[in-house]
């Protein structure tokens, strides 16, 4: 099996739909750090499991700079962010999200 894994800094802002009183419900940002987890038991033509840059490509271009409750159809938490990011890239199995220092966020599918 080969793995790769890339990891992100992405900036963007997002508000929470919440059933208890909190500060998250008002619009504020983070520095989010993303880590991207594929595997593969083969390679693809050009010898890799997924190449970096479509990595970046993928979730930057969506999320980087962007209001997430624009960006995103769900509750922009980051546990739903971390199950889109894995949607998003071929041979993704894991997301980790992590929005501050301390508060991470991973998903990860099923075998």
């Amino acid at each position: 099996m080969y793995y790769v894994q890339k990891t992100l800094e992405i900036s963007a802002c997002h508000q929470l739909t919440l059933d208890y009183d909190s500060k998250c419900t008002c619009l504020h940002g983070h520095n989010w750090i993303i880590t991207i987890y594929c595997k593969s038991k083969t390679l693809n033509s050009n010898g890799m499991v997924v190449d970096f840059t479509e990595i970046k490509q993928r979730i930057c271009r969506e999320l980087d700079h962007a209001n997430l409750n624009e960006r995103l159809p769900f509750n922009p938490t980051a546990e739903n962010i971390a199950r889109w990011c894995t949607e998003q890239v071929p041979q993704c199995y894991k997301a980790m999200v992590q929005e501050s220092t301390g508060n991470i966020a991973i998903y990860e599918e099923d075998e």
